[in-house]
């Protein structure tokens, strides 16, 4: 659907005359486009062409015979014949139907996340958090949720490949044997191992065991989203480096320089956690801590600051600087340009000096040292350090800048001296700065080797290709962000033959036939898990105890803070995806379609610019610009984001494959082509040309609309504490329906929106909990997203420094529910516990139900878009959830299969469920804890007592459907000198 171009100046102006607190998910809404009318007119967009006109008694019977006729296609699909084979010999400890749960870990970026998998009958199937792992909590994030999809994904590289044939792991060791022996001669020097950042104890003692073995060699690091800056500032302020742990469960204010603490980053999973508890307003407890961010890109941590400043990425250091200055550690104060900026500074340091020994200041890592080795001196003036702010030693087993190691080795390789390359997962030639021309210096070395797991850009130029086995295929050990080690352990047997990392450098030691269990086990045996007890007891808990790196006293140098000079062009932002983070989860299909939490585009990257800039360039929503950096130059379409700084573009990396696979070729714009190696985040003299080409993006901020309703409840901790109901809604109506009893249980659920971060891990995590399909691009277009819940983002306020809130929306499973009163056949219906159930072999498709939800929350198989012929994805699904066909709807139900499994067990036991024994799968991964589920009937649940709570509301009380999913009201504590 071609979008109607917006119109800044009426936006601003109905911005302005609207009273009250509106709030807001789109600039279209505001524009009242043409575009975001036909969403709210119509249910199903994908009908759009037949709509335009008005509909004869002719046209209309056509429409809704052919959606009868597709309905019913549902009901005569026959399946194809499949053969079963019973075990002959059962292993003893699997029970069919009853799954069981092993500790592992992900590591993502060099630092792990401790997890719970849980496994059917040998198969991997979703993915929890280790609630004794220090990193999860028993949570986890979007990337972990959807690793189980990677594990299965038929892409994956699945034979050892020699210049693009078929070959064997036996032929490439003899290849590789006759080159050792004459890197041997030569100590190494012509070897060079290339790896991501690596925190695994054993693989980095296998890499320095090496070294030692091939003196003349060297081990290079780089990652593209690498942590150089934070390392470098470590080194500026104390003259080493170090590793920064946070403890915002101590802190009552916090400011956050362009750091995105609550979504991405070391410890985010249970930073958030922490960062949550101090926010959670009860009755009888309303102290909460204070949150200032300072970025110049809306980011989920400034959708949940209670102050946010948009400035220019260039202008933070300013602001560091500033800070620095009015607390006396820079001989000179900066004073900001922007009088009302500066005013905002000081009211910020006498809050966190009010605060002294319980405050946190942080960069983000794609600040500059200077930024870090400030913000290193500032924690320490306020007394923070070894109180809420500790260092430690690295968790990276070998900190190095990875910018200026893939440097060297370039400038190695161009050099010709450079007979082996051995590339240990990574894909360089994808997302290499593109002034190291990293292709074209590789194609000089003469025996390429790579380990990964897809056949990617960086493989189809190397000589050879070893898969790589998945982390839940192989056994190993990983560090997460306070040095706690975990052992790896395989859920499943290597589907393709992969190799990990551990064996293929065994094999360069001359020993290929050890196995990652021998070689981890090995190492263990000498650090501390000796006898097999220690061993065993460390990979059941998912911990190896004592291993968390200490505290260490670090002693401040003399910051010396040249003072930046201000630039006025346009700056280009390079930034992480949200969802593919930087390329590697390309052909994950779930994190494709998973809309960011802020802009709510799917399958894309996008430049991102603010209001006031597509104003000035004369650019709307999908208008094509070029972007020019240098010589460098790309095509992108444009996408308005109300909250961002002016004169500042951002594209997200990690688009434009060409060999990722068949879902992640050829999905947006390679941002890489545009990044330098002296400007890996930041790039100055941005020229922007507007092309008169348009490109569609395929976003859902239209979706599911119930606009023009109160939705949002927002109020500051005074209003709270003058008047705790100030969002309470309860309306006693007369109703039709027949009263009902609920003698047993009454399952309900509420949702902390203040809590709430919108990180979206619940929606990947219903998704793989409940055999959830992806629809496309195309189709997400159209509408037709499956997702059972949703993240609403909605703004408030001006254009150019709105608020953002953030929504999650399930099935509300109404008391008086409209979408069960309109079904035909009864399919969907209440259970007598109070959960609205589908039976989808009742379901013919009607979509009546769906018309009459008043929240949009029942999605409609149009198509038949579950994969039932892939081997390898049939392994994904989880046995306890039905694999829908076409023709039926469906939703949210609570997780009715984990309801069902609990209730056995009690019955089993001849007890009641105990409070917190259900767990529902958006629940389970939920960071912050934000949604609570259980009987609402006892009044000592959980769930009973938020639902209790002064400022607890449902949506849209005033139809009387009575919601048993409700909400606690978002609660902000500003800064009275800030916000009056």
């Amino acid at each position: 659907m071609k979008s109607e171009p917006l119109n800044f100046a009426t936006i601003r102006a109905r911005l302005a005359t609207t009273h009250g607190k509106q709030y807001w998910r789109s600039l279209e809404e505001i524009a009242d486009t043409k575009e975001f009318r036909e969403f709210v007119q119509r249910e199903f967009p994908a009908q759009a062409s037949e709509w335009y006109d008005e509909l004869s008694r002719r046209q209309f019977l056509k429409i809704m015979g052919a959606s009868l006729a597709l309905a019913g296609l549902n009901a005569c699909m026959k399946m194809p014949e499949e053969k079963i084979v019973p075990y002959v010999r059962q292993p003893e400890e699997i029970i069919p139907g009853n799954p069981l749960f092993f500790a592992t870990a992900m590591t993502l970026g060099g630092y792990a996340t401790g997890l719970l998998v849980e496994s059917h009958e040998g198969r991997p199937t979703k993915i929890e958090g280790n609630p004794l792992h220090p990193a999860s909590l028993g949570a986890t994030d979007a990337f972990a949720q959807a690793s189980i999809l990677t594990l299965y994904d038929p892409d994956r590289s699945q034979v050892v490949s020699n210049a693009g044939q078929i070959s064997t792991w036996f032929e490439f060791l003899a290849v590789l044997r006759m080159e050792l022996e004459r890197q041997n001669a030569r100590q190494g020097a012509g070897l060079r191992i290339l790896t991501e950042t690596i925190s695994s104890p054993t693989l980095a003692q296998q890499i320095f065991a090496l070294l030692e073995k091939f003196p003349q060699a060297k081990w290079h690091q780089y990652e593209p989203l690498a942590r150089d800056n934070s390392l470098e500032g470590g080194r500026l302020a104390f003259g080493e480096a170090v590793e920064t742990q946070y403890h915002f469960d101590k802190a009552d204010v916090i400011l956050a320089l362009d750091a995105d603490f609550l979504f991405s980053g070391p410890g985010w999973v249970r930073y958030a956690r922490e960062f949550a508890d101090k926010r959670r307003v009860r009755t009888g407890q309303n102290a909460m801590n204070r949150l200032y961010v300072v970025e110049p890109i809306p980011s989920t941590t400034g959708a949940m600051a209670d102050h946010r400043l948009a400035v220019r990425a260039s202008l933070v250091e300013d602001f560091a600087r500033a800070i620095a200055g009015e607390l006396g550690i820079l001989a000179e104060k900066k004073a900001l340009s922007d009088e009302s900026h500066d005013r905002w500074i000081k009211a910020v340091v006498r809050d966190l000096q009010k605060h002294r020994g319980a405050s946190i200041v942080l960069a983000g890592d794609q600040q500059p040292p200077m930024v870090h080795a400030l913000v290193h001196a500032i924690n320490g003036a306020l007394g923070n350090t070894n109180q809420a702010v500790i260092y430690t030693e690295p968790v990276a087993a070998h900190p190095v800048n990875q910018r200026e190691s893939l440097h060297e080795l370039v400038r190695d390789m161009n050099a010709g001296v450079i007979e082996t390359l051995i590339i240990l997962g990574g894909n360089p030639v994808y997302n290499a700065p593109a002034d190291f021309r990293f292709t074209e210096a590789m194609s000089k070395v003469k025996l390429r080797v790579h380990l990964g797991l897809n056949e990617d850009e960086t493989s189809q130029l190397c000589h050879w290709h070893i898969p790589e086995a998945h982390y839940l295929e192989t056994w190993g050990d990983t560090r997460t962000f306070d040095g706690t080690a975990t052992i790896q352990q395989p859920l499943i047997a290597p589907l393709y033959d992969g190799k990990s990392a551990h064996e293929l450098v065994a094999a360069l030691f001359g020993h290929p036939d050890l196995t990652s269990h021998d070689i981890v086990r090995a190492y263990w045996k000498r650090h501390g898990l000796e006898d097999d007890n220690s061993w065993h007891a460390a990979i059941h808990d998912g911990v190896v105890p004592g291993t968390a790196f200490p505290s260490k006293v670090v002693s401040l140098r003399p910051i010396q803070s040249v003072a930046t000079i201000a630039t006025s062009g346009m700056e280009l932002v390079f930034v992480p995806d949200s969802t593919i983070w930087d390329g590697r989860f390309a052909n994950n299909g779930w994190l494709q379609e998973l809309p960011k939490p802020l802009t709510r585009l799917t399958w894309d990257n996008a430049a991102l610019i603010s209001p006031a800039t597509g104003e000035k360039l004369g650019v709307t929503n999908e208008d094509v610009v070029e972007l020019q950096v240098g010589s460098q130059t790309l095509r992108a379409p444009v996408w308005v984001v109300p909250g961002q700084a002016d004169q500042t573009v951002a594209i997200a990396l990690g688009y434009g494959r060409t060999h990722a696979g068949h879902v992640g070729n050829g999905a947006g714009f390679d941002a890489y082509n545009l990044r330098q190696s002296d400007a890996l985040w930041l790039g100055q003299g941005l020229e922007v040309r507007k092309t008169g080409e348009r490109r569609a993006l395929s976003c859902t901020q239209h979706h599911q609309t119930m606009e023009g309703r109160d939705l949002v409840r927002v109020g500051t901790i005074n209003e709270f504490e003058k008047n705790p109901s100030f969002a309470h809604n309860e309306i006693n109506q007369p109703s039709l329906y027949p009263p009902y009893k609920y003698d047993g249980y009454a399952w309900g659920m509420a949702i902390d929106q203040t809590a709430c971060v919108g990180c979206s891990a619940c929606v990947v995590a219903c998704q793989s909990e409940n055999n959830i399909p992806i629809v496309g691009k195309d189709q997400v277009a159209r509408g037709r997203e499956m997702h059972w819940i949703r993240i609403d983002r909605y703004f408030h306020g001006e254009l150019d420094s709105p608020s953002i809130y953030f929504e999650p929306v399930p099935c509300m499973h109404c008391e008086n529910a409209p979408c069960e009163v309109v079904c035909p056949v009864g399919a969907t219906q209440h259970s007598n516990e109070g959960v609205n159930e589908m039976v989808y072999n009742r379901c013919v498709g009607t979509r009546y139900c769906s018309n009459n939800c008043p929240y949009k929350v029942r999605r409609f198989n149009f198509l038949q878009y579950s994969d039932l012929k892939t081997p390898s994805l049939k392994m994904l699904a989880n046995p306890n959830v039905t694999v829908r066909n076409r023709g039926v709807m469906e939703k949210c139900t609570y997780c009715i299969q984990r309801i069902q499994a609990v209730k056995i067990t009690a019955e089993t036991g001849d007890r009641k469920i105990r409070d917190g024994e259900i767990i529902p799968a958006c629940a389970q991964v939920c960071p912050t804890q934000a949604i609570a589920f259980g009987d609402i009937n006892d009044p000592t649940s959980q769930v009973a007592r938020l639902k209790a709570q002064p400022h607890n509301y449902g949506l849209l009380v005033e139809l009387n459907a009575r919601p048993r999913t409700t909400y606690l009201a978002r609660i902000r504590n500003p800064n009275p000198e800030i916000e009056t």
